[in-house]
């Protein structure tokens, strides 16, 4: 859907998915990288517990679908390249701290008396301004800034963050789609624009119904651990079972009613059923109206039911019997999950390893089926397709800007 477009990637591992997601979606993304590589080569794991720069997976995963130049943006020498590159790129996409890159001549001010119709995409922990633009951020005072900290975990424990970072992977999806939108109002009115991306902002708007709960009602969703509030009363949601765990919630309601009168009826069907799930007149209790006492009496029964088969097995019978469940899948339940394989979602590809042996591995292609994926290049994989063949630079500038350490 991008191929027309190109990006110039300046941003380190912070905003590195920003353009792999412009990548899937067809862009020709330059990804530039100081000689010595990028600073998310060094982010791990890395294959084979091997820390070299072009063994890092989280590299493997955030620079698929991007060609790479090395240039030292700091150096005197790199402007009137840069200069050749800013003039072909119809987007910009950058994650320095602000400030800095004005300290590099490479401001939007001056980005776009080069190129006037550039789209520029900055993407910071605060955002360009405001009292807090200086701040750094760790994922954890991110994440917690943000608000997402104090809906996540058990009442009664601290306040914990999410696994896997997510701050700036947040950041960087809403700088793409940013990206996007300032594209469609190129196109209307031939204008590029700045997009002041701040994370904590892209956080705090992707806290699911917690704002609303306020507006609705006036009253702040808490940490609730494996429950869910549901009108005046916390539902339990996620249930252990035989080998890990399932979602599952009887809400009240039409639908929650149905659902709930399926899974009584399972149970009879195999010996196992309770009078109080099987007596309940389920349809007439409205949406989020179930008593206390009802959730009391029916948890015990459900506990036992779940825990006596597997996630697949409930997962199975609940698509065939109309059951509000689903199973909370691992990596492993992912990774072989009948969907994604059935959509190629896992692809081979060639390991950009430093070594003379070639190897590949699975990794996770595009988020969008468009059929496109190139691995994550090697440091500088792509300087004399980009600079020699494309901007037509000669051997000679080529090799006296490789003696300098420029690229």
């Amino acid at each position: 859907m991008l191929a027309p477009y190109r990006v110039l990637d300046l941003t380190d591992g912070r905003g590195a998915l920003c353009g792999r997601v412009l990548g899937d979606l067809g862009a020709d993304v330059i990804k530039v990288e100081p000689p010595w590589g990028d600073d998310a080569r060094r982010i791990g794991p890395f294959y084979k517990d091997d820390p070299h720069p072009e063994n890092s997976l989280f590299w493997a995963f955030n620079a698929a679908n991007k060609r790479s130049v090395t240039l030292d943006v700091d150096a005197e020498d790199s402007r009137p390249l840069l200069t050749r590159l800013i003039k072909s790129s119809h987007f910009l996409i950058e994650s320095f701290r602000p400030g800095h890159i004005e300290t590099l001549g490479l401001g939007y001010g001056a980005v776009k008396e080069i190129n006037p119709s550039i789209i520029y995409v900055s993407i910071t922990p605060f955002g360009q301004d405001g009292p807090y633009a200086s701040y750094k951020a760790t994922d954890l005072t991110g994440m917690a800034l943000s608000g997402m900290m104090y809906l996540t975990g058990d009442a009664d424990r601290p306040p914990v963050r999410i696994s896997t970072p997510q701050f700036w992977a947040i950041g960087s999806a809403s700088a793409a789609a940013g990206a996007l939108i300032a594209n469609h109002h190129r196109l209307l009115t031939g204008k590029g624009q700045l997009v002041d991306v701040s994370c904590q902002q892209a956080v705090a708007r992707s806290l699911s119904h917690a704002p609303m709960i306020w507006d609705m009602s006036r009253m702040n969703m808490q940490r609730q651990g494996p429950f869910r509030p549901v009108g005046k009363i916390n539902l339990r949601i996620n249930w252990e079972c035989a080998d890990g765990y399932v979602n599952f919630i009887q809400p009240g309601g039409h639908t929650g009613g149905r659902s709930m009168s399926n899974l009584s009826d399972w149970m009879d069907e195999e010996g196992v059923g309770h009078a109080v799930l099987r007596e309940t007149d389920w349809g007439e209790i409205g949406f989020g109206q179930l008593s206390p006492e009802l959730v009391e009496a029916m948890t015990p029964p459900l506990e036992q039911f779940f825990m006596s088969k597997t996630k697949a097995h409930l997962a199975e019978q609940a698509l065939e019997r109309r059951i509000l469940l689903f199973p909370v899948h691992d990596p492993k339940d992912v990774f072989s999950y009948p969907q994604l394989l059935a959509r190629d979602y896992f692809r081979e590809a060639e390991l950009p390893s430093y070594t003379e042996v070639s190897e590949t591995m699975k990794t996770l292609g595009p988020f969008i089926s468009t059929g496109s994926f190139r691995r994550a290049p090697r440091i500088g994989e792509h300087n004399r397709e980009i600079y020699q063949d494309e901007l037509g630079m000669s051997d000679e500038e080529i090799t006296r800007l490789q003696r300098e350490k420029t690229i």
